[in-house]
């Protein structure tokens, strides 16, 4: 046992502060996204998911201008773009692509100036990395709390619309007839969302925010289609694929003797894709078991020649 744990862990994993402070923050941050993925994966809101991520970018880097945390920014901004694209049309299946393209064509040129006036300045050495790619590693123990009420507050959000939301998930039309106000919970959904991708983006920077918030619901959802089994199994998914994306960036750092380590997103990213392919696997072989056996060519001869 000693063997195999030394052989999986390098020297001093489980005594780092750094592990722990980004294990607890991938933990929070996967949970978050999980729940707010599969909402977002059903409502077939992936797009908005990804423009989010461009927002975010946008508002972290605009963050570590201004000399504050990229968090803030993060969350701040991508708020301000929900309301935008809610603002636009977001509600309106025909006007979503709009609104979404709109919000997402800014967010780009905003980000591009922010990170350009950042690193002309020379405010915060590191920021491309950081904003785009994520920075998990460097984050200190005082971000916990931060995404910790973060990540409450969208929870707690998503659990007091979960039933309304749900209904107009499935039929908007039967939520209307219904009573539900459908522009109000969807208005809140996208504000969880926005928070979902800021979130995120600590974890695994911006630009790859959105394999986080929809790799594991995605997949999840192609292993049940019950909400409840598929909240559970996504929230694992992305917590399991959080903390190995940890444990083989930490030890990547011992691969090579430049000790330079590869990114924890690229980790992160790389499970979610292989967990995603893996999870086509029951339903291909049920196709294949569904299929009728194919009749024998001699058969098929004697049917031919009769």
């Amino acid at each position: 046992m000693h063997q195999v744990r030394t052989a999986i862990f390098e020297p001093g994993f489980f005594a780092s502060p750094q592990v722990h402070i980004a294990a607890t923050i991938g933990a929070v941050v996967a949970v978050v996204c999980a729940v707010t993925g599969v909402f977002t994966v059903m409502r077939g809101q992936s797009f908005a998911g990804h423009a989010f991520g461009d927002v975010a970018a946008a508002g972290g880097s605009a963050a570590l201008l201004a000399g504050l945390s990229p968090v803030a920014g993060f969350a701040g901004l991508s708020v301000i773009g929900a309301a935008v694209m809610d603002l636009i049309g977001v509600q309106r299946v025909r006007s979503r692509d709009l609104a979404t393209g709109v919000v997402l064509g800014a967010a780009i040129g905003l980000s591009a100036l922010f990170l350009y006036l950042t690193s002309v300045t020379g405010a915060t050495t590191g920021a491309v990395q950081q904003v785009l790619f994520g920075s998990i590693f460097s984050t200190t123990s005082g971000t916990i709390p931060v995404v910790a009420v973060l990540g409450a507050i969208s929870l707690a959000g998503l659990a007091a619309i979960c039933r309304p939301l749900l209904l107009a998930t499935v039929s908007p039309d039967i939520a209307a007839a219904r009573g539900v106000p459908v522009r109000l919970v969807g208005l809140l959904f996208m504000l969880a969302l926005a928070v979902s991708v800021a979130l995120s983006s600590v974890a695994t920077g911006a630009i790859l925010s959105t394999a986080l918030l929809i790799g594991p619901a995605a997949a999840a959802l192609r292993l049940t289609r019950r909400v409840a089994w598929a909240l559970g199994i996504a929230c694992l998914i992305g917590v399991l694929a959080t903390w190995l994306g940890v444990l083989l960036a930490y030890d990547s750092y011992y691969w090579e003797s430049s000790h330079s380590g590869l990114p924890v997103s690229f980790f992160i990213v790389a499970v979610i894709f292989i967990t995603y392919l893996a999870s086509g696997l029951p339903a291909l072989r049920a196709a294949r078991r569904r299929e009728p056996p194919a009749a024998p060519a001699a058969a098929e001869h004697e049917k031919i020649a009769a």
